[in-house]
């Protein structure tokens, strides 16, 4: 969830005041690591590390790597690499469970999930279309067996609900 620069001053002004940073988190129904990071980039930047971050800078695999080695090797916090590189800490999180689940921080060209269906190919040989037809064709026969069958045992249900036997036909 999104914070306004208000409603982030106010936390910050509160725990400044001397509030526990759990009290007020539990408070407002706050994540404890977000406010540490508000608090963190206020100590460090004053009232304009509290503004949104107006950087959209979209990391090579090898500054991830660097980022992950940094945790990993050296044991640098994450909420400390968070603030220097200005990446969120969930981010980072997720790039490590990538590399310990033995994936690759490969660079995603599309951004977001791509919701529309594949391209169809045209069949290129005179066997292929053929074939391709074929397929659709019992398709559309599995689908036309599983309507009749739904309709036949619709039938029969309404024959026992008005007493009367199902037909043979």
């Amino acid at each position: 969830m999104k914070y306004g620069f208000e409603e982030k001053l106010s936390v910050i002004s509160e725990i400044t005041c001397g509030k526990g940073l759990k009290t007020v988190c539990r408070e407002r129904h706050l994540d404890r690591h977000e406010v540490r990071n508000w608090l963190a980039r206020f100590r460090l930047y004053g009232e304009a590390g509290l503004h949104a971050s107006a950087r959209r800078h979209y990391y090579t695999v090898a500054e991830k790597e660097e980022i992950i080695l940094e945790h990993t090797k050296k044991g640098v916090p994450l909420s400390h690499l968070s603030l220097q590189y200005d990446v969120d800490r969930s981010t980072i999180k997720s790039w490590l469970r990538t590399i310990r689940a033995g994936g690759s921080l490969k660079e995603n060209k599309r951004r977001g999930h791509q919701m529309a269906r594949p391209k169809k190919k045209e069949p290129q040989t005179e066997l292929e279309k053929l074939q391709a037809e074929n397929l659709r064709l019992r398709a559309e026969n599995a689908l036309l067996k599983k309507v009749k069958a739904l309709v036949e045992e619709e039938q029969k249900a309404r024959a026992r609900l008005n007493g009367q036997k199902p037909s043979t036909n």
